[in-house]
């Protein structure tokens, strides 16, 4: 199996893992539990950087353009006409 396809599949694994942890945290009512996904949560993100960093060196990964301003200000009067409603 080539590098890349490995690399954007652990990516995409780490992914859902911090998706299922951010589900998860807040429905605990167990402290220790609580601490405890947090902690795996950390480390997941610092995995995920990681690989992220490596991914872009390699440029196995290459990130959207930036937004321009107008998209950004298209984007805020979005939420600030939804939240005035």
């Amino acid at each position: 199996m080539q590098e890349k396809i490995m690399v954007n599949d652990t990516l995409t694994g780490i992914n859902g893992e911090l998706v299922r942890y951010g589900e998860m945290i807040p429905q605990t009512e167990n402290k220790e539990l609580k601490q405890t996904l947090k902690q795996f949560r950390n480390a997941c993100e610092t995995s995920q950087e990681e690989l992220y960093q490596i991914a872009r060196e390699k440029a196995y990964y290459v990130p959207a353009s930036k937004a321009t301003q107008e998209e950004i200000n298209h984007v805020k009067s979005l939420f600030t006409q939804s939240s005035a409603m």
